[in-house]
């Protein structure tokens, strides 16, 4: 197989004008009691994401994300997590695809935020958004949190944001009492801890073109998942390109300086062994999906990929979004287990990334 994958690798590095790029891996941390289910408990899918982060950053992946869903068997509070593979990693960033904004404080937000990124040595990178469909109905009402009169969730969600991107600044705002209980420094308080670059490290996951835009303006950087408005009938990845160079030409005409960075989401499993082959080899989801997200946005999902290395190499090189983007997220069937996913990114970085020029 080795001599096989250095023979794919020389063709399609020639072929392929694709750049290299961080490679990361995305988990919902599901968890169930069922049968096949390796991740029967809320314990198994915490303890097993920091021992597939610590294991991923031993096999050379660049990125450990865990989307969060509230009222669901799944991760619901990233902080605690991110905080404590902050403390077991070294090299490897940690992060967030995405964090419904409609749920949180976000001034306590930005405390928690702060205390992981420090923790971590200033490697935590923070996907935020307005979240998607839900397991409850309005369940941030149940959170304390209700739109302002004449203001849609989707609003409040932005209005949190702003007000998360400012506190990050790490400017004062808050006038000092005059008996403080501890001695103040001089000036306006600002939140604490914070930790200087946070700001530059946080994402905005769109899920339209406008909303993209609209982050580019704020000087966020773009998670493109594999969920979008569906706003022009063609392929997702070519939707999702269109909506990164939108999101691109933004940026440069806000004024930013800094050169900001995009994630697309796949799901990718290389088929190298009999495993492979029957957990993922039965096709199926070969094309991408169509569905309603509510009464009025028509969605399109992404497909899954799921082929031999050399037929998977000539799949994703005509992926124009991803060709786009320079960080990659690989979704991952978290209940399989520690070893077998450990497995599925290994076998994205031997056979696959270097022959399309990501490694």
């Amino acid at each position: 197989m080795r001599e096989r994958k250095g023979v794919v690798a020389s063709v399609f590095a020639i072929d392929v004008g694709v750049s290299m790029k961080k490679i990361g891996f995305l988990s919902f941390g599901h968890w169930s009691p069922a049968a096949h289910s390796q991740t029967r408990s809320a314990s198994d899918a915490l303890l097993q994401s920091i021992e597939l982060a610590i294991a991923a950053e031993a096999l050379g992946m660049d990125g450990a994300y865990f989307r969060v869903h509230h009222f669901a068997q799944q991760l619901g509070s990233p902080f605690p997590l991110l905080a404590a593979i902050g403390a077991k990693t070294r090299r490897i960033e940690i992060g967030t695809a995405v964090i419904d904004m409609r749920y949180e404080n976000p001034l306590y937000m930005a405390e928690d935020a702060g205390a992981a990124d420090l923790i971590a040595g200033g490697r935590l990178q923070l996907g935020i958004s307005r979240g998607s469909s839900e397991q409850v109905i309005d369940g941030w009402r149940h959170f304390g949190y209700a739109p302002a009169e004449g203001e849609t969730d989707a609003d409040m969600a932005r209005h949190k944001a702003e007000i998360l991107l400012k506190v990050l600044r790490g400017e004062g705002f808050a006038r000092p009492h005059p008996q403080p209980m501890f001695t103040n420094p001089p000036g306006l308080l600002r939140l604490e801890p914070y930790s200087a670059g946070l700001r530059d490290r946080i994402w905005w996951g769109a899920g339209s073109n406008s909303t993209a835009v609209w982050a580019a303006k704020l000087g966020m950087n773009l998670q493109s998942s594999t969920l979008k408005s569906d706003e022009t009938g063609e392929p997702l990845h070519i939707q999702q390109a269109a909506q990164i160079r939108a999101y691109r030409e933004a940026w440069r005409d806000a004024g930013h300086t800094r050169t900001p960075r995009v994630s697309v989401s796949r799901s990718i499993f290389a088929l190298v062994d009999d495993r492979d082959r029957a957990l993922f080899g039965r096709g199926g989801e070969e094309a991408d999906q169509i569905g309603m997200l509510d009464e009025k946005t028509r969605a399109i999902f992404g497909r899954t990929y799921a082929a031999e290395p050399d037929v998977l190499i000539k799949q994703l090189a005509r992926d124009e979004a991803i060709a786009e983007a320079d960080t990659l997220l690989l979704t991952i069937p978290n209940q399989l287990g520690v070893d077998y996913n450990a497995h599925v990114l290994e076998a994205i970085l031997t056979h696959v990334a270097p022959a399309l020029g990501w490694r």
